[in-house]
């Protein structure tokens, strides 16, 4: 009896993933896809560009600061300024995405998501142009205030597409959706590290066309976004239009009848009719969201903290401390960007079957794991001459393990975390948290690894570290959850419930003591007391 009832059990959970599979299969529309492609390659993609492409045209962008300055002063540049200089052109990219991320809601608000993201192609053109035009005209602070655009252009971009992608896809697939995010970053990566190499554009004379290669998919973005809908949460919860959200729903479901939907978000709608957007200082000091912006930040934190920045900017060095000829240092840099486009793949592929907790949690594992192997072979690299490329294998392992989890949830997150009059305000934290890290990550670390040399990354194994055992110990499963249930989550840790379960609550109380023979099973009274876990 017992195998029996084992096995039917097991039938049924086999049944049950088969159907979920089934419903997820049909949940990617067209015109969802083409979204996010299209909006993550015109904004996503160039974050991660520009990541990348400062590593292989330094030395003639070293070369062009010291001509200029001679030019101008008949002497050349003290090591120290020139020093300086390069670490202000790498660092202030940002400083620019924290200004721009500062002002994702004040444009948001009246342009929405979509809108929001075409205005920010205006940011990419111009720094494409301001870059790819600085050697011609002679002048090294046009490469350096190109590069400050367009670090305001990518504070707006991952603050913006998160949140788009998040409103227009359907609970059961958004993580894999919210990942094209995370998957764009790495392509970007990968194709400043292809087009850098000294047979395409890595060159002396032609470096400036790899600055210049930024208005491509800028343009695509303008010339395809304005024919897909604005995000039909935007368009239902900030300007009460139902009409054209039911148009946006159908559209990026793929279907005619979208009254679940629209049902769905039209009672959290009614709970948050008059609700404002939440301020910056507000979410901050709001008890029912405590535990999520804690949440937030230090994921954001160790997003940043873990040490993975550091690879991207000085992935040279690091590959010419351990022993890599120097000719051949573009081309293993080239593996890490194809290492990690696979990763976020692969991550895109799970994220629903696995969860964000596990992908989280374990990526975050294994990075340290990686970073205390590479310690140990940096240190014995002059041991054998096999060591070095034993490093390169961990470098490779740490990058993966990023990727395939902690390098594009976080995003994810942010969105799950907070209602729709919360998000704009929690997403400016979130682009703060990130930013100012990325800053200090890329101004710091060559001081700690000139003081440190190679025991510099178990620094970053111990965030690492710190960041799994938190995620382990308070982060809940968010996976085809809806907003409710996720607050539900954090509401004892919160020791407050959030409003809108106050609100579904009482509606659900009024409700089956004015209808007392009412099918509990049918679909609004079946929402109304979903929401309340």
């Amino acid at each position: 009896m017992t195998l029996t009832w084992q096995k039917q059990e097991t039938m049924k959970l086999s049944e049950k993933d088969q159907a979920e599979n089934k419903e997820s299969q049909r949940n990617w529309s067209c015109s969802l896809i083409v979204a996010a492609l299209v909006g993550a390659f015109g904004s996503s993609f160039l974050y991660g560009y520009n990541l990348s492409v400062v590593n292989a045209p330094t030395p003639y962008i070293k070369a062009f600061y010291n001509e200029t300055w001679y030019r101008r002063h008949g002497q050349p540049i003290d090591p120290d300024t020139l020093t300086l200089l390069w670490s202000v052109t790498v660092s202030i990219f940002a400083i620019g995405g924290l200004v721009g991320t500062l002002m994702v809601k004040m444009i948001g608000k009246f342009l929405g998501r979509k809108y929001t993201l075409l205005v920010n192609n205006g940011f990419a053109i111009s720094a494409a142009l301001l870059m790819a035009c600085s050697l011609q005209a002679g002048t090294f602070e046009m490469l350096i205030v190109g590069r400050f655009i367009m670090g305001v252009d990518g504070g707006i971009a991952l603050s913006a597409l998160p949140m788009y992608l998040n409103e227009i896809s359907p609970k059961e697939i958004r993580g894999s959706l919210g990942q094209v995010t995370a998957i764009f970053i790495c392509i970007g990566v990968f194709s400043g590290q292809l087009l850098g190499l000294p047979e395409l554009l890595g060159k002396e004379r032609t470096w400036p066309y790899l600055f210049g290669v930024i208005i491509v998919p800028a343009l695509a973005q303008l010339a395809s976004l304005p024919f897909l809908p604005e995000s039909p949460r935007y368009l239902l919860f900030e300007k009460h239009d139902e009409a054209g959200a039911t148009k946006a729903f159908q559209t990026f479901l793929g279907k005619a009848d979208v009254s679940q939907e629209l049902e769905e978000a039209l009672a959290e709608s009614r709970v948050q009719r008059n609700l404002r957007l939440v301020s910056v200082f507000e979410l901050l000091r709001a008890p029912f969201v405590r535990w999520q912006v804690i949440t937030v930040v230090i994921t954001m934190a160790s997003y940043q903290l873990c040490g993975l920045n550091a690879i991207w900017f000085y992935t040279n060095s690091i590959f010419g401390k351990a022993g890599v000829p120097q000719d051949k240092i573009p081309y293993i840099t080239l593996s890490t960007g194809g290492i990690e486009t696979l990763a976020a793949i692969f991550s895109g592929l799970v994220i629903e079957r696995l969860g964000r907790r596990p992908l989280l949690i374990g990526g975050f594992g294994l990075m340290a794991l990686f970073f205390g192997m590479l310690t140990v072979t940096l240190t014995l690299q002059d041991q054998a001459p096999w060591i070095p490329y034993l490093s390169i294998v961990c470098i490779l392992a740490i990058i993966a393990s990023f990727c395939s989890g902690p390098g594009g949830i976080p995003f994810i997150l942010t969105g799950e975390f907070f209602q729709q009059s919360e998000r704009p305000a929690a997403f400016i934290i979130a682009g703060t948290v990130n930013w100012l890290s990325n800053f200090v990550v890329g101004l710091l670390f060559p001081f700690i690894q000139k003081s440190l040399e190679s025991y510099c990354f178990l620094v970053f194994a111990t965030i690492c570290i710190a960041g799994a055992i938190y995620f382990y110990f308070v982060l809940p499963e968010t996976k085809n959850r809806t907003h409710a249930e996720i607050s539900q989550a954090f509401a004892k840790r919160n020791k407050a419930h959030p409003p809108e379960v106050k609100a579904d609550s009482a509606m659900a109380e009024e409700k089956a003591n004015s209808q007392p023979e009412t099918d509990p099973s049918s679909t609004l009274d079946s929402y109304g007391q979903n929401r309340i876990v």
